[in-house]
């Protein structure tokens, strides 16, 4: 799963990050109320959304300096 962000495009990776961050929000809940059974999960999923969004700024900037270069 760590690698898995890799090759997708950019639509596909702030696709992918808002619904990891619909089901983050969603375990936060869970956790609070106690009916988690992996708390791990968490920590899990909030890397996977760092991934993204480290991935997600890459491209970005990928695309603008070869915008500039043009």
């Amino acid at each position: 799963m760590k690698n898995s962000f890799k090759n997708l495009t950019l639509p596909e990776l702030m696709a992918k990050r808002d619904e990891l961050s619909r089901k983050y929000l969603e375990l936060r809940f869970q956790l609070v109320v106690g009916h988690v059974e992996n708390p791990l999960l968490k920590r899990t999923m909030r890397r996977q959304i760092a991934r993204l969004n480290t991935l997600i700024g890459q491209q970005k900037v990928a695309a603008a300096n070869g915008l500039q270069k043009e």
